[in-house]
């Protein structure tokens, strides 16, 4: 209202020089000119209140989202092995993620592949995983959000392993996609829905096979079926999601090009609902491509066919390292005010998306008597001259990794997280800071992992 009564004086007030001017004989002429002018500075006056008027009616907010997905968690012998700290009487996976940890933590949503059971002992590597419950309680330290589960290992430790990896993962403030202890479970928890940062997202989780294994009722695993894919993307799109996303374990191992058939089931995803599709299984990065438009560039419909592996003891080229999806996305909101019924348009977009490759170190560490195993971002390597000390046979295993990966890669961006910080630092090292080791507040099981889900800012919508 104060700013129609402040129109309404601007409005009487150029209608008394109006008429004062035009009326004075003295002033005729200078009148006849003014006379002219003062309709279009009446209208110069009344248009930015128009526009303010408009403005405070309506109210524009802009949300923004980072997702990053890792590839193939492995937990081959010599990874469990290693880890074994012989001091400490127990397996420490801290060094595995220590150079990558603060890009995980950095992301508002991080998910990864759990291609091991928690099936628990005895530990053992290929061909049938069953990896100690300290990878996952790392993989939450390091800052994973997400662990999907319906992989061809799933079954590695039969029914006892399948049930246990849910039970151990349960006890985490992570969430979990792919496997399920029976129909009502699955029901509840797939398409797993939850939102951050005013976004809300759908994830899928789906698997070939588990070579040859399967579960006795009532336990569930997701396999590929495009009838059930199809039904389930729609399940997806009733709970109205900003983003639906699939991530599929699909492809032929150590392939570094995508087939007809994941091409085929892409596209049929795309086609029933889904946004963005992120694979794995091949071990060895595939192409990233987009769908939906002629022009690599568009962001329409990202596909990441194969994100290699995350860690494994795959020491062989092209195996021994893999790239991290990068995905940014932004949620523009218009509500308008309670007078025009309140009524709220959003629109998301992908902003960019963008990888970031690493290499697997494994070093012979004489003075622990053991190797370990480090994940080594290839940006970090090269803009922290020094802080990482490879043997020259290493360094030169990481560069050949790295140009193979960036030429396979021609044309998507590579993430720019250690560029900036090198800059921002001035090219100082950051500390790494070891998780502090603590008891937790005296509440139920259910009471904490509600706390600390939540604690990350995730509402789970069931």
């Amino acid at each position: 209202m104060p700013i129609i009564y402040h129109i309404i004086f601007k409005l009487k007030f150029f209608y008394i020089c109006y008429m004062t001017i035009a009326e004075n004989r003295f002033f005729n002429r200078m009148g006849q000119v003014i006379c002219r002018t003062v309709p279009a500075m009446i209208l110069l006056w009344f248009l930015p209140f128009v526009s303010l008027a408009q403005n405070e009616d309506t109210l524009i907010t802009t949300d923004h989202l980072s997702i990053i997905f890792a590839g193939d968690i492995m937990g081959h012998d010599g990874q469990i092995n290693g880890a074994w700290d012989p001091v400490k009487k127990k397996y420490d996976y801290e060094p595995t993620f220590r150079y990558i940890r603060d890009y995980l933590s950095s992301a508002d949503v991080a998910v990864a592949n759990l291609e091991v059971t928690l099936g628990g002992t005895p530990y053992k590597g290929y061909p049938a995983f069953s990896s100690p419950d300290e990878l996952a309680l790392e993989l939450r330290d390091a800052g994973f959000d997400v662990l999907i589960t319906a992989n061809n290992h799933a079954l590695d430790r039969g029914e006892k392993g399948f049930l246990r990896t849910l039970d151990v993962l349960d006890t985490l403030p992570v969430l979990r996609a792919g496997t399920y202890r029976d129909q009502a479970e699955r029901n509840r928890l797939h398409p797993l829905v939850f939102e951050k940062n005013n976004l809300r997202l759908a994830l899928l989780n789906y698997t070939y096979g588990t070579n040859g294994l399967t579960i006795p009722e009532p336990g569930q695993i997701n396999r590929i079926d495009t009838t059930m894919i199809r039904i389930e993307l729609q399940k997806a799109l009733e709970a109205d999601p900003d983003y639906v996303i699939v991530c599929i374990h699909w492809g032929l191992e150590y392939q570094r090009e995508e087939n007809a058939e994941q091409r085929r089931l892409a596209e049929f995803m795309f086609c029933h609902g889904a946004d963005a599709i992120i694979g794995s299984h091949p071990h060895v990065v595939q192409p990233i491509r987009f769908y939906g438009s002629d022009r690599k560039d568009s962001l329409i419909q990202p596909v990441v066919f194969s994100l290699g592996n995350f860690v494994s003891n795959q020491r062989e080229q092209y195996k021994d390292g893999g790239v991290v999806a990068e995905l940014h996305l932004s949620k523009r909101t218009t509500l308008c005010s309670t007078e025009k019924g309140g009524e709220a348009v959003a629109s998301v977009k992908l902003d960019s998306l963008s990888y970031l490759p690493y290499w697997v170190w494994r070093e012979e560490n004489q003075q622990l008597g053991r190797q370990v195993f480090y994940v080594v971002p290839v940006s970090r390597y090269e803009e922290f001259a020094g802080e990482i000390n490879l043997k020259a046979s290493d360094s030169d295993k990481l560069t050949r990794f790295a140009r193979d990966t960036r030429s396979h890669l021609e044309g998507i961006p590579e993430s720019d997280f250690y560029r900036l910080k090198a800059r921002e630092l001035k090219l100082k090292v950051e500390p790494i800071i070891a998780p502090v080791e603590g008891e937790l507040p005296n509440e139920d099981d259910e009471q904490i992992l509600d706390r600390e889900i939540l604690e990350r800012g995730f509402t789970i919508i069931q």
